[in-house]
């Protein structure tokens, strides 16, 4: 009991003495957070590495062939000239009836990473004919000095009209049935060696009158007002991606510039209307320069359309 009162006399004379261990100060707010950026680059995903052409059609003078781009295509060429691409990586090219044996196909990437094909185009036979006796046939020199070179520059710029077409994805069909009298790329040799110029499309006899198909979707961009002095009354209509096919010697035309047909459609009436010898159709096909076979191109012809 003794050292109790002891103790507590002790503390309380602590207490009043001021002798007591002071108090712990009130802590201090913190400095704002500092936010750090990195300074190093994020890295960049590695660019997909182009894949492989698939091509379908025929390799040969006058063919066509439609493909798909290797995946990450940003620019296609052939030969050096720009080919255009659709959004899903479908293209179309073609080569001419004097073609060269070898062409080169090349695709490029957005990071510049390329792949080339190297192509072989079959060569032809084509019907020759030797007409040594006969002269190749005139044309009065004053009619035509005059009126071809407007004719010409018609028919190059509806050429250059920009179409949006997907006929040239669909199969063609034959725009008449019938006997084919005149193949694509035959030429004659007249007197004097002095040589015509090759056939460009396919003629089919068929009377007067016949009714014309546009051989796929497309669009008209040109359907002449008056016979012209060797198309007679002309049609062109572009199928997209610079295909288009030609209709000639037509007794009347259907359809008017600007307008959209589809496969299948009537669109003209044949004729015997231009430099002719009789009544027929003349039908051609085009990619942008290089001149098609249609045949190549429709698959022979059956009986029906």
């Amino acid at each position: 009991m003794k050292r109790a009162r002891r103790w507590v006399a002790g503390f309380a004379v602590l207490i009043a003495s001021g002798s007591c261990v002071e108090a712990a100060p009130a802590p201090q707010a913190l400095p704002p957070a500092v936010i750090v950026t990195p300074t190093r680059p994020v890295p960049k995903a590695p660019p997909v590495p182009l894949g492989d052409f698939v091509l379908k059609g025929s390799l040969i003078q006058g063919g066509l062939v439609l493909g798909m781009a290797p995946a990450g295509t940003s620019a296609l060429m052939l030969d050096g000239a720009p080919v255009p691409i659709a959004a899903d990586g479908s293209f179309v090219i073609a080569f001419d009836r004097d073609a060269r044996p070898v062409a080169m196909l090349e695709a490029r990437s957005a990071s510049g990473e390329t792949i080339s094909r190297t192509l072989s185009i079959s060569p032809r036979a084509w019907a020759i004919s030797r007409l040594a006796t006969l002269p190749k046939f005139p044309v009065p020199p004053a009619d035509f000095d005059r009126i071809r070179p407007g004719e010409i520059a018609q028919i190059n710029a509806a050429r250059k009209v920009p179409v949006d077409s997907q006929g040239w994805r669909q199969p063609f069909l034959w725009p008449a049935t019938g006997r084919i009298s005149t193949l694509f790329g035959s030429q004659r040799i007249y007197r004097n060696g002095v040589a015509g110029a090759y056939h460009s499309g396919i003629d089919i006899a068929v009377p007067q009158g016949t009714p014309v198909l546009a051989p796929a979707d497309g669009v008209v961009t040109l359907a002449s007002d008056h016979a012209f002095l060797l198309e007679g009354n002309l049609l062109l209509v572009a199928h997209g991606m610079g295909v288009e096919s030609a209709f000639m010697h037509l007794s009347r035309i259907l359809v008017s510039p600007g307008q959209r047909v589809l496969r299948g459609q009537v669109i003209a009436y044949s004729g015997a209307t231009g430099r002719v010898t009789g009544a027929h159709l003349h039908w051609s096909l085009r990619w942008w320069s290089a001149k098609i076979d249609p045949l190549l191109v429709a698959g022979p012809m059956s009986g029906t359309r």
